[in-house]
């Protein structure tokens, strides 16, 4: 029995699949998370290794070659790449695409962490980080002060943190820009001059007594005890009343020759809301969440939390990962919208009730396509509603075909039963055929390779499922709706449209048609001619793998030059951000020193930390097509007038993580070489008109310190090797 028999004639059943199939579709559409792009783990990973004070030079050989040799010996791993700098390094592991990401990084860090004691001792971090798409924050948010200690910034920014951190929607809530606190203790170089006393005693004093270590347990009878002897301090009295000699029946402690009091490392990142000194709270996604939702949680959850603040401390919503996306899924809605229309406007020449059938059959196919893409797990991003919409012209075509059969055999006479079991049986080959074309035509893309394919999965699975459900409903609720719906007493030269539009085909088209069929060499070669010349608009265009991807938001990257001081760096991020300020259409802005912003797009990671580098995020409204294409004109031309930095505006653009749309590497073990030849590159890059932002991180020569250590003499003067090389801070 055909399957148009079956809905015709078991038409309950077929009514209940009806219905319970808009249901489903219905509940997909409210339950499937809403995000701008897709969700998916890469198969890399990124290290990212911190030691405060050390070249590039010997960040490489001491900490990049080691944890490269080691990710070499990983499994599937295709690619190693590092990059040193002064202060850090950062290491990325690229490994199969066709393999486990969550493996890949648990290998990682287990083979990585059993190297840690082979480091350097001073390495201040070593953090490992997992590629996904949602590690762009959901929220950013700046808590401001200009006067409230680091001690109590620290305090009510856990307390944000925690706040939100603890809704099952969040991956995790990190502080940004915030000095790790310390306890500082000052010497009073007088007293210990006086008591004869060298300051290692102090040192070693404080080393001992603070180490946690467990003293064991003693049994006395059928008890047991642990022993308690002291450990970590708890508050900085015991600090202060710690012994560092008895003389005389008298103890002399640390509050005797020196000052105890909370304060807090010297920063390696300072961050700054709008030129305002500040901290950053940034909130992240689990795979497969709502973000809008998300976000809404979090705004009033933060709400809760700006009750406790006191007047000098003020929170602030820097960047919201909500407005993106409503933005671009209502552009999207929008297009659906006007793609909806047309075609319903090319079915006015069917008649009212065929062109009501059509018409149920476009909202039904998109439910089972919707329900398809969420049973598979992926999200409802810009590119699934991309693929509704361009599926939208292809899932008619089979439905359209199948009313018009169904109402040629009506006009011969049969009644609407038979007509719409007949004729979908007649129909139902070339309805195969052709939906098998379209579903073979995108096919293939579900093979594009890496990140590219990862990317636009979600986009062809769409396009096949809308598809496919259009050829199911094409051949089972339209006969069934058909033969319930069509009369066999319509005019059989159709409505007035249909008159009307076959009027002017008689007109105009019928008289073209005659002249091709009587010329036709000259009608082909005219044909590819035109079709030829559409090549030529390509220069015109340019070309792009994936477009800018439009944001409302975009960054400001500031590179001093090698071995700037943190505050050079900051003073060319506050003109930058003096210049940006100039821009009605710019908001907000949040400045980093000392490194990068908070990721907050789903291409961009973490790089690390640099003394030299610094970036501004800047904030828009809603980007506004070429107006803001003008406003970003005239802000490069202002940023290119600042000297002493290199300075590049970047916009954020949709695809695979990319450096640079054009790269170039030049290789070999002499950095001298490279650098001559590095320099020889930029030269003919930069004759080139079409380049902009030309970069050589081998420009510019690093200048260091050299202190002329002389060992012989130290040792004559019992100078040891760890006091000769101690220094506190950078200045």
């Amino acid at each position: 029995m055909h399957l148009a028999e079956i809905a015709i004639r078991r038409w309950q059943l077929t009514l209940v699949l009806f219905i319970l199939l808009c249901g489903l579709g219905i509940s997909a559409f409210l339950s499937i998370p809403r995000a701008v792009d897709p969700h998916f783990s890469m198969p890399v990973v990124s290290i990212i290794a911190t030691v405060p004070g050390a070249d590039a030079a010997e960040i490489e050989q001491t900490i990049a070659k080691p944890i490269e040799d080691v990710l070499q010996g990983l499994e599937d791993v295709k690619q190693v790449a590092s990059t040193s700098n002064d202060g850090g390094a950062v290491i990325r592991a690229e490994f199969d695409w066709s393999g486990d990401p969550d493996e890949y990084f648990n290998n990682t860090v287990r083979e990585v962490s059993a190297l840690r004691s082979q480091l350097p001792e001073g390495l201040a971090r070593l953090s490992f980080e997992k590629i996904r798409t949602t590690n762009a924050s959901v929220l950013q948010i700046a808590l401001v002060s200009e006067t409230a200690s680091w001690y109590r910034m620290e305090k009510y920014a856990r307390d944000i943190s925690d706040a939100l951190g603890r809704y099952p929607e969040v991956r995790q809530s990190e502080i940004h820009g915030l000095p790790r606190p310390e306890i500082t203790i000052a010497i009073k170089p007088e007293k210990l001059a006086q008591l004869q006393l060298p300051a290692s005693v102090i040192a070693d004093a404080v080393k001992l007594a603070g180490a946690d270590v467990p003293s064991g347990s003693v049994v006395s009878g059928q008890r047991r005890f642990n022993v308690e002897a002291g450990g970590a301090f708890r508050n900085l009295d015991t600090i202060r009343s710690l012994p560092l000699r008895s003389n005389d029946g008298s103890i002399l402690r640390l509050s005797d020759v020196a000052d105890v009091r909370f304060g807090a490392e010297e920063q390696r990142v300072r961050v700054s809301h709008n030129g305002r000194r500040a901290i950053f709270i940034t909130a992240n996604q689990k795979q497969g969440t709502d973000a809008t939702k998300l976000r809404d949680v979090l705004v009033a959850e933060l709400e809760k939390q700006k009750q406790f603040l006191p007047p000098d401390i003020e929170a602030v919503v820097q960047f919201d990962q909500s407005k993106d996306i409503k933005k671009r899924l209502a552009e999207l809605a929008r297009d659906f919208a006007i793609a909806l229309f047309l075609v319903i406007f090319t079915l006015l020449p069917l008649g009212f009730r065929a062109s009501a059938i059509v018409m149920i059959s476009i909202p039904l196919s998109i439910a089972c396509g919707l329900l398809a893409v969420y049973a598979n797990g992926y999200n409802l991003s810009q590119l699934v509603v991309a693929g509704f919409i361009l599926s939208l012209g292809l899932l008619v075509d089979d439905s359209i075909v199948v009313v018009e059969n169904i109402s040629r055999h009506l006009r011969m006479g049969k009644d609407r039963a038979l007509a719409a079991i007949e004729g979908t049986k007649e129909i139902t080959k070339a309805v195969l055929g052709s939906t098998g074309v379209l579903i073979f035509a995108f096919l293939p893309l579900l093979f594009l390779p890496e990140g590219a394919g990862k990317f636009t999965q979600s986009f062809i699975r769409t396009i096949i499922y809308t598809v496919g459900a259009s050829m199911i409903v094409s051949l089972t609720i339209v006969p069934f709706m058909t033969s319930r719906i069509l009369r066999r007493d319509d005019d059989p030269e159709g409505n007035a449209v249909m008159k009307w539009m076959m009027r002017n085909i008689d007109r105009f088209y019928k008289p073209l048609l005659v002249r091709a069929l009587a010329m036709p060499r000259r009608f082909v070669w005219g044909a590819l001619a035109i079709t030829s010349s559409a090549f030529l608009l390509v220069p015109v265009l340019g070309f792009s793998l994936f477009p800018n991807a439009d944001t409302s938001y975009f960054r400001v990257q500031i590179t001093a030059e090698q071995g700037a001081s943190l505050d050079q760096t900051e003073k060319l991020v506050r003109q930058v951000s003096d210049i940006l300020k100039t821009e009605p259409d710019v908001k907000l802005r949040a400045e980093t020193v000392g490194g990068y912003n908070p990721s907050v797009f789903y291409n961009v990671f973490e790089r690390g930390e640099k003394n030299n580098q610094g970036e501004v995020l800047a904030v828009m409204d809603k980007w506004e097509g070429q107006n803001s294409i003008a406003m970003v004109a005239r802000l490069r031309q202002k940023l290119d007038q600042i000297v002493g930095a290199r300075i590049k505006l970047v916009l954020f653009q949709n695809g695979a993580p990319l450096n640079a749309p054009i790269e170039y590497r030049i290789i070999g073990p002499d950095i001298d070489v490279l650098k001559i030849w590095a320099k020889k590159v930029e030269v003919i890059l930069k004759a080139n008109a079409g380049t902009r932002d030309v970069v050589n991180p081998l420009a510019i020569d690093r200048v260091d310190l050299d202190i002329g250590l002389d060992d012989a003499k130290a040792a004559l003067l019992d100078i040891p090797s760890g006091a000769r090389a101690g220094r506190s801070g950078s200045r």
